[in-house]
């Protein structure tokens, strides 16, 4: 009997087992079924989630899982115990490996924001101000001789930010 073979692309991060694509692929996954995976830190980031989502794999739901960048992480190939114990092995190694990196690029990102703050670099949108003469504006608006959508164009802001703006001019007042 030939099967169709189904191909599910995850790119959200694999910092979590928690992505949509994966859990669908888990819902269609078979006994027999063989799932390939580029890389193990493609399957996921964190060490304990690692492996506990190739035992649940392998052992519950009796897949095959084949790591296309390592050979020793084939599961159809030795099954014995000494072929189990390597790719377990190797497995952990590999998962260390993986959130250990993940871990490093959380770090770096941390005090490359804050040494880019120390440098005086706001992060964000830029902050949209109201024209000099907002008052005035919000003035007419409220008299009834301009229109909402009018002030808008004026000041170049969405409603939001207008609301938001006229806001902060009442609390000065």
């Amino acid at each position: 009997m030939c099967r169709k073979k189904n191909i599910y692309v995850d790119k959200q991060s694999g910092k979590d087992f928690n992505r949509p694509n994966y859990m669908r692929l888990l819902r269609k996954l078979t006994e027999g079924d063989l799932l390939y995976v580029l890389s193990i830190d493609r399957l996921g980031r964190n060490y304990e989630e690692i492996q506990n989502q190739w035992r649940n794999l392998t052992k519950n739901k009796k897949i095959d899982i084949c790591v296309i960048d390592m050979p020793l992480l084939d599961t159809r190939n030795g099954k014995d115990l000494m072929g189990t114990f390597i790719a377990d092995l190797v497995l952990q190694i590999l998962s260390f490996v993986a959130q250990s990196e993940r871990d490093n690029i959380r770090k770096r990102q941390e005090q490359g924001i804050a040494a880019a703050k120390q440098r005086g670099v706001i992060f964000g949108r830029p902050k949209i101000t109201a024209p000099d003469n907002f008052a005035e504006l919000v003035s007419a608006w409220e008299d009834g001789s301009a229109r909402l959508k009018e002030i808008l164009d004026v000041c170049e802001m969405s409603e939001a930010t207008f609301y938001r703006r006229l806001r902060e001019l009442r609390e000065k007042e």
